[in-house]
């Protein structure tokens, strides 16, 4: 072993944690050991720092046998472990002894470097939820708490969510930032292995909850159980919670009125699709991040075609910029029309059928052909259904009597005004404009995999 390692407690303790890495789950990983510093070497003990006295109770219990076997392997000589926190292990060790600087005495979450405030575009589709993020991360636990941010995909929620993160991190607070399968997985884990206990002390110690696509909660009666309680504990100790959805609380299908009523205590936001301005200035900030210039009328072009997704907008410009270097042509529109060319269809297709167009409000409101069908009034019901209509008509151009068979038998008096309602709601409703817009989008991806 080098004496680069074999003296210095922090290379130590990385090389024993690469070698646990292998040994242990990754969901153990990440609870127990992500974040703990070899602090002091005394002889042949060493002395790890953890993130809090329950984490070092842990380790002395259940993996000090598997750490001191992987420990004497990698420092090829006889050794011991001692556990304690590590604030208290930086107060008590001298830098030019472990000749590093202090640790924080939590793991920062995984974010991604580019989700920063000053990194989001913010236009008249996203003002107000950029604006509550802001407040959130300002100061955590107070008017925005809960946040709740939902919209259709690529539209920048999780950007939201994780700048909150990087801000509440850097201001020293310990963040938790997890998907809901995430949570749902770690759940399942923890009662297999009869943890419950740890798996609560993770979540339930932590200043901050980020929890993205809270929706794949919805229907698991355990999981939302559980996060009950912990949301209940993180709110009443004041700690901040945010949470992101591709639905609003209210039409977020199986989901718990207890927990429902919960997400509505706070402040509840919306994302819509970008303006054109907005979307151009996008486009120009992802050029500046790429190094490149682009010309004002090729960001145009680009904003024009894709409305609806950021996500598609970003990747299509890093498309045509890579189709200029490898073609050597300057960026013009004719070179966007050529980048592009391959995404577009090659022969005209026929309008959606009106069975695809039921089948996909089905599945985006989770509700049954049947009810669908039936003449029950209810508006978990009625609204899809009328939504139905509308895209019967607008999308597959058909008659107000073909609409109504199609539905069960109705009166094209009924199909008029059902189609009516969502044509004046859509102008005024941002709720009513995000559905009848994912479910273009849905519609328009079923006709592409048919």
């Amino acid at each position: 072993m080098p004496d680069s390692v074999a003296y210095d407690p922090a290379a130590m303790w990385q090389a024993t944690l690469r070698d646990l890495a292998s040994q242990v789950s990754r969901a153990n990983y990440d609870t127990w050991l992500d974040g703990t510093e070899g602090v002091r070497l005394v002889d042949d003990l060493l002395v790890v720092g953890t993130r809090s006295e329950f984490v070092t109770e842990w380790l002395q219990k259940r993996l000090r046998p598997s750490i001191i076997r992987s420990l004497t392997d990698v420092a090829e000589r006889s050794m011991d472990v001692a556990f304690e926190p590590l604030r208290a292990a930086e107060a008590d060790a001298a830098p030019a002894l472990t000749g590093t600087a202090p640790v924080s005495a939590v793991p920062r979450p995984r974010l991604r470097e580019r989700y920063t405030f000053d990194r989001f575009i913010v236009g008249k589709g996203n003002e107000l939820a950029a604006a509550a993020s802001r407040g959130s991360a300002d100061s955590p636990g107070d008017r925005y708490n809960p946040l709740f941010l939902y919209g259709a995909a690529g539209l920048g929620k999780t950007h939201l969510l994780q700048a909150v993160g990087h801000n509440l991190v850097d201001r020293g607070l310990h963040v938790l930032y997890v998907s809901a399968e995430a949570f749902t997985n770690q759940l399942i884990t923890a009662i297999q292995g009869r943890k419950m206990e740890e798996f609560r002390q993770q979540y339930r110690m932590a200043d901050a909850l980020l929890i993205d696509d809270i929706q794949f909660i919805a229907g698991k009666e355990q999981t939302q159980e559980e996060f009950f309680h912990t949301f209940n504990e993180l709110y009443e100790s004041g700690h901040q919670i945010v949470i992101t959805s591709d639905k609003s609380p209210a039409l977020i299908p199986h989901l718990e009125e207890r927990l429902r009523t919960r997400f509505e205590w706070g402040m509840i936001a919306d994302l819509q699709a970008p303006d054109h301005e907005t979307r151009v200035a996008i486009l120009r900030s992802k050029a500046r991040e790429q190094g490149a210039i682009v010309p004002d009328n090729v960001l145009n072009v680009i904003a024009a075609r894709f409305k609806k997704n950021i996500r598609e907008l970003e990747g299509s410009l890093t498309r045509i910029l890579a189709y200029s270097r490898l073609t050597r042509e300057p960026l013009s529109p004719e070179l966007v029309q050529s980048a592009l060319s391959s995404l577009e269809p090659t022969e005209p297709r026929l309008p959606p059928s009106p069975t695809l167009i039921i089948d996909s409000v089905c599945r985006y409101f989770d509700i049954d052909r049947e009810a669908l069908l039936s003449k029950s009034r209810e508006k978990r019901v009625a609204y899809p259904r009328q939504i139905a209509m509308y895209l019967m008509r607008e999308l597959a151009h058909r008659s107000l009597v073909e609409i109504g068979d199609a539905l069960g038998g109705r009166d094209h008096s009924t199909v008029h005004h059902g189609w009516r309602k969502m044509e004046r709601s859509l102008s005024i409703d941002p709720e009513t404009q995000r559905d009848i817009g994912s479910l273009r989008e849905m519609v328009e991806q079923a006709r592409r995999i048919a």
